[in-house]
């Protein structure tokens, strides 16, 4: 199987906003990978799978390409594999995307202890576990936890040339963990570090910048500037809409919208938000 060939239709499909058309070609590639029996192509596949479903919320599928490819994975003896960690990553997220903290981070530490064992200690890919980690911790409010992994995050990025955007959603994140112990000001100075460079970087963004966004828009909430977090989690909500459509995510910010209107206001488009978060959260079901 061309799996350079899989990457760029997939790629294009997702370019051209052509979300419908993702699914089925995702099922019939690894219809396809497994039959000409090329493992490669199927642990990739099952990869895509697994953050295509999570994005679009639909978990159960996210789920079963998870544990199918696992298992795989497991048959093929690669469990203290790069490749092993990866997929536990990406299925860790889904999980913690769904709700299901145990697991997420049950999958989190097991892809800790593989790195552990294959790479250096500032490898840029801890960054992005210990983000994660730091994330999914704050959602069970192990804040103190969350801090210290979001830290170790940061060390490593802003060591990093050109990584200012990865800089400024992580001190946004640990900007909102500060405010979550009632360190204000600490959170203030973060806040306008990350701030500085977002403005820096221009609007050359990509699909997880709407995340960026929204952790700006909270922070802007938790100051009491309503007009700011609204702005920003309208600009969030765009990005979510262009690159996975009216997904779940995309429900909570019509939400968070609702929020800051209210507090605004402004009950007509209040009203507005609340109505439409429950049109998508009504579809997904």
């Amino acid at each position: 199987m061309n799996v350079d060939k899989f990457f760029e239709t997939l790629d294009s499909y997702f370019a051209k906003q052509e979300i419908e058309k993702v699914d089925p070609f995702l099922v019939s590639s690894l219809e396809q990978a497994k039959e000409e029996e090329d493992n490669g192509a199927y642990i990739s596949i099952c990869n895509e799978m697994i953050g295509f479903y999570r994005s679009i919320s639909a978990f159960e599928k996210a789920y079963a390409a998870a544990e199918d490819v696992l298992l795989l994975m497991e048959e093929l003896q690669m469990e203290h594999t790069e490749h092993f960690a990866t997929t536990l990553l990406n299925a860790a997220t889904a999980y913690r995307a769904a709700g299901d903290y145990a697991t997420a981070l049950r999958f989190y530490k097991q892809a800790l202890q593989i790195y552990d064992g294959i790479l250096q200690p500032q490898d840029y890919r801890y960054a992005g576990l210990y983000n994660n980690m730091s994330i999914l911790l704050e959602k069970m409010d192990e804040n103190e936890e969350a801090i210290a992994y979001a830290d170790k995050a940061l060390s490593i990025i802003e060591a990093l040339e050109g990584g200012e955007m990865e800089t400024a959603t992580t001190l946004t994140n640990l900007a909102l963990l500060y405010f979550k112990v009632s360190q204000a000001e600490k959170a203030k100075e973060l806040l306008e570090k990350a701030l500085s460079l977002f403005e820096q970087s221009g609007e050359n963004t990509d699909a997880h910048y709407s995340g960026a966004l929204a952790g700006v828009a909270e922070a802007w909430y938790r100051m009491q500037d309503y007009e700011k977090a609204l702005e920003y989690y309208e600009r969030a909500l765009n990005e979510v809409k262009l690159h996975f459509g009216e997904n779940m995510s995309y429900a909570i910010l019509c939400e968070n919208c609702a929020a800051v209107c209210e507090k605004l206001g402004d009950a007509a488009k209040h009203k507005s938000y609340l109505d439409k978060a429950a049109d998508v959260r009504e579809h997904i079901q």
